[in-house]
């Protein structure tokens, strides 16, 4: 199987069917590839929510209200909605849970191996917490590349799937506590099955020409 022929076909769903939910199975290989989402030195500085019921799906909806009313119904309607949590901050604590988690699962042949990889995270890390002074955006930018993994493993299940910034998070995080626990919401993905509103899926696929995006070195 090739991934080109997915990235052609996956489009921005504009409207669900509230009647179908993702099977079990096909969720729970959504959430592992998630799960296994890039990060920079393996920081991964995400948390991300899942809303499947109509209850849970209505509190992030609340988010949209009043100034991004256009996406209410793709939340409430959809089958589940990710909220993608970037953390607020990441201190030496969390690095050291990382690598906790690296030794555990064995990523380490030696000791040696185990110390070369703290000094390297704490080397980025701290170059955008202390240096560059941008920890916060270079943190979204992680979260932002689980953000596209999702997406591509959405559409080889065939899945429909709406990427929102559109939504209130100030809103957001106070409905879901999300700043006691040292999280911010920066963006939500829809994930189920497009109804006969959906119009994106009948146009065609637009993107400027390869010889505009591409320079052969």
């Amino acid at each position: 199987m090739t991934l080109a022929p997915v990235a052609r076909r996956r489009h921005t769903t504009k409207a669900y069917d509230p009647t179908r939910t993702l099977p079990p199975a096909v969720l729970h290989d959504l959430l592992d590839v998630l799960h296994h989402a890039p990060s920079s030195v393996n920081a991964q500085p995400w948390h991300f929510l899942v809303a499947g019921s109509d209850e849970a799906r209505a509190r992030i909806a609340r988010a949209t209200q009043p100034n991004q009313p256009y996406n209410t119904a793709k939340i409430t309607d959809a089958s589940h909605v990710i909220v993608f949590a970037t953390r607020t901050g990441i201190d030496d604590a969390y690095l050291a849970r990382v690598i906790e988690q690296e030794t555990a699962d064995g990523r380490y042949p030696t000791p040696e191996a185990r110390e070369g990889q703290r000094g390297a995270l704490h080397h980025y890390v701290d170059l955008h917490r202390h240096t560059l002074g941008d920890v916060q955006h270079w943190m979204q930018k992680q979260t932002y590349l689980a953000l596209g993994t999702l997406l591509l493993a959405a559409g080889v299940h065939g899945i429909d799937a709406t990427p929102m910034e559109g939504f209130d998070a100030e809103v957001l995080d106070a409905e879901l506590g999300l700043g006691e626990r040292g999280l911010t919401s920066v963006v939500l993905v829809a994930l189920g099955y497009g109804s006969e509103a959906n119009f994106n899926a009948g146009l065609p696929k637009s993107r400027l020409p390869k010889d505009q995006v591409f320079t052969h070195l």
